[in-house]
């Protein structure tokens, strides 16, 4: 879980903005009980020329904060400045865009801790509905769809993952406590080159990949909002769980900030010592306005839907992923 303060953190860090007839968006980060602040994230709405969108979710571990920082300020731009992505091909200009970053971070000898990492979870929305998610580690993407029905759009990296598993043993590692080799958490990563020594295997193949999954997605008017969230929130909340809690917050006419600060506090633990909501906490929401409805329309819509008070905003409790729909395929 990593160190402990004696009372937690509980200032907010939050924005919102919205793109016209398109998306309304906003972020929410705590730092809790843990000693230093080592989530980041980035919002990038309608990337210079190209009319798409960019938010991800960065939750840094090891050392510091150094790689979810360095993340934060330059995969956006690996992405849309790729050759990939100039010709058609999103996907890969998602999954190079990662392991860049990853062989950047590595060169750079400030950045090239043994123990420094982060997880990678973005989305990428195109201006024709498309939406991307692209996925390294344990941070978890969550679509709210028809009736506010939450869909899981990525699938957590955790080294006792048969697919996972098999992996880090052909690597030469091996799974112990649910750790890569007895320390590591989660088995996809930018970063943790302690984890990345093969050379004579690509970087999809160590022990520790910063190679994603990709999940794409077309957008339908049943679609209401997508939450970018660290496992600090999904330790505490399942998927469904939080979908209607910003649903049921809606309703109330609150804001999502002031929906993800709320949530944010529900979920952090009352003792530095339990076992969930200890962690840092960094929330995105992304809205979809279906070229139909401007923001205050959105809200209002939003409101008009008829939810009972959800009962895990009085209890917080650790929550296993809810299962991939079973048309849910992921690309590698």
């Amino acid at each position: 879980m990593g160190q402990a303060l004696s009372e937690p953190v509980t200032t907010k860090t939050s924005s919102e903005g919205s793109t016209d007839k398109s998306l309304v968006y906003s972020v929410s980060s705590m730092q809790g009980w843990r000693v230093n602040m080592e989530d980041r994230h980035a919002l990038i709405p309608s990337y210079e020329d190209t009319g798409d969108n960019f938010f991800a979710v960065f939750d840094g571990h090891g050392v510091g904060d150094s790689v979810a920082e360095y993340c934060s300020e330059h995969l956006h731009h690996r992405v849309f400045h790729s050759q990939a992505y100039k010709d058609g091909h999103v996907q890969d200009a998602l999954r190079w865009a990662n392991l860049q970053v990853d062989k950047e971070l590595r060169i750079d000898v400030s950045q090239s801790q043994e123990t420094a990492g982060c997880t990678a979870l973005a989305a990428l929305i195109t201006k024709d509905n498309h939406l991307y998610i692209s996925n390294a580690g344990d941070s978890r993407a969550v679509l709210s769809t028809k009736n506010g029905k939450a869909m899981a759009l990525s699938k957590d990296h955790k080294p006792n993952d048969p697919i996972e598993t098999e992996r880090i043993k052909l690597a030469g590692g091996h799974v112990e406590g649910n750790r890569v080799n007895g320390t590591l958490a989660l088995s996809r990563a930018i970063g943790d080159f302690g984890f990345k020594t093969q050379t004579d295997i690509p970087p999809e193949k160590q022990a520790v990949t910063a190679y994603p999954d990709i999940q794409e997605y077309k957008l339908t008017p049943d679609d209401e909002f997508l939450v970018l969230a660290c496992d600090g929130i999904w330790d505490c909340r399942s998927d469904q769980q939080v979908v209607d809690i910003i649903r049921y917050g809606l309703t109330l006419k609150k804001t999502l900030v002031q929906i993800s600060e709320e949530l944010m506090d529900t979920c952090l633990a009352e003792h530095n010592t339990a076992s969930v909501g200890c962690d840092n906490m960094t929330l995105i929401i992304v809205a979809f306005l279906h070229n139909n409805k401007d923001v205050d329309e959105w809200y209002d819509t939003m409101a008009s839907n008829q939810i009972s008070k959800p009962s895990s905003l009085c209890k917080q409790q650790q929550q296993k992923p809810s299962k991939l729909p079973p048309s849910f395929i992921i690309k590698e």
